[in-house]
């Protein structure tokens, strides 16, 4: 039986774009390929920076990204996703561009998350720029203006080394200003049931969190592992292997 090709790179469907940065990416970072448990593809957006697209206008850079998401699918993924949650309003004319499944942003998950919790509680997003996180990004998300969200702080060293993109970390204090946030998000709004990271860069962080503050956390990674489970679907066995053994006596 004959196999069909149609495309250059086979086995990862999963293809990521990232920002320009040069800031290090611990396992867990959505740009760390080691974080993901099946292959994924990069690709470089050049003129992109967390600076521009966090604190600045992303609008002119949609083409740039268009055009490196059409490689992707050129060299073989089936789907695309980005770095950074703040691309959200991107994710229409992204996924009409390219033509196949887009997940611009870990912020695309909040309705969902919503429709899980008690009528009584509410999600709560986490931020790496609450000061830039606007209106126009909840929309864009399908959230509502009202939405409880707190940032790690225009002058904490999470933000300002990864907005600033800084050629070193301090990570235990990226995870102090993480788990700070996160502390005061639920302790400003103790009708969060359910706390989502905005930014990729916080996945490392997300056990620290959930336990500090007995929240489930959802993050980029929670929403790419699902995301990947659409493009390549688990293929299960028809074997029992776990039979008892049953005595049948012929008769």
């Amino acid at each position: 039986m004959a196999t069909f090709g149609g495309k250059t790179v086979f086995g990862a469907t999963l293809g990521i774009l990232m920002l320009n940065t040069r800031f290090p990416r611990v396992p867990g970072d959505v740009g760390n390929a080691t974080t993901w448990p099946f292959p994924v593809q990069f690709k470089v957006v050049r003129a992109a920076t967390p600076d521009n697209v966090v604190r600045g206008d992303a609008t002119p850079l949609l083409g740039a990204f268009v055009e490196a998401g059409r490689e992707l699918v050129d060299l073989g993924c089936d789907g695309i996703a980005t770095n950074c949650g703040f691309l959200v309003p991107f994710q229409r004319d992204l996924s009409s561009a390219l033509g196949v499944p887009v997940a611009s942003s870990s912020l695309l998950q909040g309705p969902l998350i919503l429709q899980s919790l008690p009528e009584s509680q509410s999600l709560g997003i986490l931020t790496i720029s609450a000061e830039t996180l606007t209106e126009a990004h909840l929309e864009a998300a399908g959230l509502a203006v009202g939405t409880p969200v707190v940032g790690t702080g225009v002058g904490s060293h999470f933000t300002t080394r990864i907005l600033d993109d800084a050629a070193e970390i301090d990570f235990e204090q990226a995870r102090a200003d993480n788990i700070a946030a996160a502390v005061k998000l639920v302790s400003d709004h103790p009708e969060v049931g359910a706390i989502l990271l905005e930014c990729t860069n916080m996945v490392p962080y997300a056990a620290d969190i959930r336990r500090v503050t007995g929240r489930p956390v959802f993050s980029i990674y929670t929403y790419l592992t699902w995301f990947q489970a659409g493009l390549r679907p688990r293929r299960f066995s028809e074997n029992l292997d776990d039979v008892r053994q049953v005595d049948i006596q012929q008769e």
